[in-house]
């Protein structure tokens, strides 16, 4: 005797975790392979809001002032500096932590060989990016590349 069986209507709990997976896999799979910095500089746009990873030099390691976000909060031990590699140098931003006055020191030295995964912030998005003087909005006329950290390690050479 053949058995009828009828699909729930609910979908399993897993499927939207699988979906998540799905969605979020090839951007982080993306961002393991090292970049060079010229394919960056080359073509920003490209690069717009994207997770990359980057191996260089830190140089020109600059504290910054505590800065405030358009919605009051103070951010405090920012830092940026500037990754050199073989291809070119990319200015680098370590957003300050929000809310807290702390007081740390940059995780790099002047002359560190580091691995940098940051997403990239190409001008003329209307996105921020900091500067020495502060928080600043990038425009077309104004603004830089920039990737804003979200991991630093310095390598082992």
């Amino acid at each position: 005797m053949l058995e009828s069986r009828t699909m729930s209507a609910n979908p399993s709990p897993a499927l939207p975790l699988l979906t998540f997976l799905l969605m979020f896999s090839q951007p982080l799979a993306w961002a393991d392979e090292p970049t060079p910095v010229q394919d960056i500089l080359a073509d920003p746009d490209a690069y717009h809001l994207r997770l990359v990873t980057v191996h260089g030099t830190a140089r020109d390691i600059e504290p910054l002032d505590p800065y405030t976000l358009p919605s009051g909060v103070t951010c405090y031990g920012a830092y940026l500096f500037r990754l050199d590699d073989d291809t070119g140098s990319l200015p680098v931003a370590v957003l300050g932590v929000c809310g807290v006055p702390v007081f740390r020191d940059p995780e790099v030295e002047e002359g560190d060989r580091v691995t940098v995964t940051a997403t990239i912030q190409a001008p003329g998005h209307g996105s921020y990016y900091l500067t020495l003087e502060g928080l600043r909005i990038s425009t077309a006329e104004r603004g830089q590349v920039q990737a804003v950290v979200t991991r630093i390690e310095r390598s082992a050479e």
